[in-house]
């Protein structure tokens, strides 16, 4: 009785409700891929009825674009922009961000399931346009703010003049992805570590 009376009262916060789907959704792709997620699953987790699912969601498909476009491009810009945006020093903004990531990391079970960014695009883009235009609007955002935190280094002259930051910043971008994805594989913190220390080698040697 109790467990109806909550169904009832989150299908009436269409908001609350909407979110619950979309969390309990993320973590589902996370663990098993989009084709491998399962909405009774996610049923199941948000105690919400069919209807209040697709009354927000008209098919599985509309609900994988919406956690790519209301969960992991918010996160992203979270991650890399909100940081970056007005400090300060961005390159010393850049590098801590880096090295906090595998303790401070913006997605549970990082280590164990990896990037869920880069898991949907291997996974998605070559099967769906719709997946593949919004993660790579998701790739575009980092890379965007990536390239505008080293645009600002090197006009504080931080960095060396003959520096091309959108090169610099999709290396950097790539290079993270291969970190997370040597981490995952090994299952191993310390890989991540490591991986991201050559990384923070490479982002020194653009100082002057």
């Amino acid at each position: 009785m109790d467990s109806a009376k909550n169904v009832t009262r989150l299908e009436r916060n269409p908001d609350q409700t909407r979110t619950r789907i979309l969390e309990a959704a993320f973590m589902e792709i996370y663990r098993n891929g989009f084709q491998g997620m399962r909405l009774d699953v996610v049923l199941a987790a948000t105690d919400l009825t069919k209807g209040a699912l697709y009354h927000h969601f008209h098919n599985k498909r509309a609900l994988g674009y919406a956690v790519v476009d209301e969960v992991i491009i918010p996160t992203v810009k979270s991650l890399w922009l909100q940081p970056l945006k007005n400090a300060a020093d961005p390159l010393a903004t850049l590098i801590t961000v880096i090295e906090q990531m595998p303790d401070n990391k913006p997605f549970p079970e990082m280590i164990q399931y990896g990037c869920p960014l880069n898991n949907l695009a291997q996974e998605m883009s070559p099967l769906d346009e719709g997946f593949r235009q919004r993660l790579d609007y998701a790739f575009c955002v980092w890379h965007d703010g990536t390239q505008d935190a080293l645009e600002r280094a090197k006009l504080k002259g931080s960095i060396r003049a003959e520096v091309n930051c959108d090169e610099a910043a999709t290396f950097i971008m790539a290079a993270l992805e291969g970190c997370i994805g040597l981490a995952k594989n090994a299952q191993s913190v310390e890989r991540l570590h490591v991986c991201n220390r050559g990384l923070i080698q490479f982002i020194n040697s653009l100082k002057p």
